[in-house]
């Protein structure tokens, strides 16, 4: 199922959800235009590498601070198309409503601390993985998680194909999120059975679970369910 976006005439405009679509987009165009072995170096610099934010926590890493900054640098690279496609779409879709809610100032802080707990969610369950983690997952996960919260009785319209036809449905959102989020929460459990090594690659599922409860959790100590303010 893909989700389109509902507009809401009453919404102010997104201008931070506009930011982060062009500078995601930027980002990936230098990624595409890199020779594999440089973009391999520049992930290694950049991008979320669960071992070495272990090293840095145990002292083995001098400048320990530019591996904790990779938990916000990783939320701005993907690893190719449909990661960044299917992202963005998600990004545009739940975004408008909860910047429109919080704020543009709020929802940055939001959207980067949900980012930041998530990779942070990854690692935990991955510490000594040598595979880049990449993608602002993480991050629109902690954006679908207040959506959840913020408007349960929303109706998402969504693309749902029948075989060689496609069709407009609409759920409700605590439906459509809610299995979104079971989905990934079992995803990350197997990755949990002894016969998963989870520092082979493949997807970063306790960071999409992680983000979404985090997502929860900071959009009413951030004011999600007050008032909306548009100013700050």
């Amino acid at each position: 199922m893909v989700p389109l976006r509902d507009e809401n005439p009453t919404a102010s405009t997104p201008y931070v959800v506009y930011g982060l679509l062009i500078l995601n987009i930027l980002i990936f165009l230098v990624e595409i235009r890199l020779p594999p072995d440089q973009l391999e170096q520049f992930f290694d610099a950049w991008a979320l590498v669960p071992a070495q934010l272990t090293d840095s926590f145990t002292g083995q890493i001098d400048q320990p601070g530019r591996e904790w900054f990779t938990l916000i640098s990783s939320q701005f690279l993907h690893g190719g198309f449909l990661h960044l496609g299917g992202n963005m779409l998600y990004l545009w879709v739940f975004g408008n409503n909860i910047e429109d809610q919080l704020g543009p100032v709020r929802f940055t802080v939001f959207y980067l601390g949900c980012g930041i707990l998530a990779g942070l969610s990854q690692w935990i369950f991955a510490p000594t993985s040598i595979v880049p983690t990449v993608g602002a997952s993480g991050a629109i996960a902690g954006v679908m998680g207040a959506y959840i919260l913020r408007f349960p009785k929303a109706r998402i319209q969504t693309l749902l194909p029948l075989f060689i036809f496609f069709t407009v449905i609409r759920v409700p959102a605590i439906l459509f999120l809610g299995f979104w989020f079971v989905q990934q929460a079992l995803y990350g459990l197997l990755s949990l059975g002894p016969d998963v090594n989870m520092g082979s690659g493949g997807v970063a599922y306790w960071a999409h679970a992680g983000g979404f409860v985090f997502g929860i959790i900071l959009g009413p100590l951030l004011g999600l369910l007050k008032p909306r303010r548009n100013s700050f």
